[in-house]
C-alpha cells in the first residue's frame, strides 16, 4: 500500500512535520504489518492544484504499480489537485483505497472510493460536507488555525462524526492523528 501526501501552498517544513508524525504513527502501531510506502508530492505553489502533475509524479514513483492500492492524504489547496489525480489514477486502472482531505474547504469531493474530511473547525466541517464527504469525518473542537491541523495533528483534539447520519453530538473525541491512524488501520486491513 502507498500513501500519497499532497500538500497545499505553504512552507515545506509544515509538510515535513506532518510526514514525520505520520511515520511515527505508522511505525508505533499495528499498522506496520505490511510495508507502507509514503510519498510526498514535491510540487510547489500552483503545481499543487494540477492533477496532471500529481499523476505524473505517481507514474514516476509507482512504475508498474497500478494494482497497488493508494491512499491519498491531501491538505488545503492540495486537495484540488489530489482529487483530480485520484480520478485520473482510476481511469488508468489504478486503485484508490481512500481519499482523505484535510481542510479542503470549498473543494467538491465525489468519487467511487471512500472519502473522509478532516477539518480545523466545525464551520469548515459543516460547510465542506455540503460539497461532498463520505462517512467517518473529523473536526477540531475547539477549532484551531488552518495550518496547525497539518503541522501537528497529534495535538489537535476534536470529534469523530459519521456524516451518513450526521449525529450531534459527535460519536467520540480524539486527536486528528488518532483519527487518521484509525482510518489507515482500517484500510490496511481491508
Amino acid at each position: 500500500m502507498s500513501i500519497i501526501i499532497c500538500p497545499g501552498i505553504h512552507e515545506p517544513e509544515l509538510t515535513e512535520s506532518f510526514r514525520v508524525g505520520l511515520l511515527d504513527l505508522v511505525s508505533n502501531s499495528a499498522i506496520a504489518h505490511n510495508p507502507i510506502n509514503i510519498l510526498v508530492y514535491p510540487g510547489k505553489d500552483v503545481l499543487v492544484l494540477s492533477p496532471l502533475h500529481i499523476l505524473q509524479f505517481l507514474r514516476d514513483c509507482l512504475t508498474d504499480s497500478l494494482e497497488s492500492p493508494i491512499i491519498f492524504i491531501s491538505f488545503s489547496a492540495g486537495v484540488v489537485g489530489a482529487i483530480g489525480a485520484a480520478h485520473l489514477w482510476q481511469l488508468l486502472g489504478g486503485r484508490v483505497k481512500a481519499f482523505i482531505a484535510i481542510d479542503g474547504w470549498g473543494v467538491p469531493l465525489q468519487g467511487n472510493f471512500p472519502i473522509h474530511r478532516i477539518s480545523h473547525d466545525y464551520f469548515t466541517h459543516w460547510s465542506s460536507s455540503l460539497l461532498g464527504s463520505g462517512q467517518n469525518n473529523f473536526y477540531a473542537e475547539p477549532g484551531v488555525d488552518h495550518l496547525s491541523i497539518w503541522k501537528s495533528p497529534q495535538t489537535v483534539q476534536g470529534c469523530w462524526v459519521d456524516s451518513s447520519i450526521e449525529i450531534i453530538p459527535p460519536k467520540g473525541r480524539l486527536t486528528a492523528a488518532e483519527f487518521l491512524l484509525m482510518l489507515l488501520k482500517h484500510y490496511e486491513a481491508n
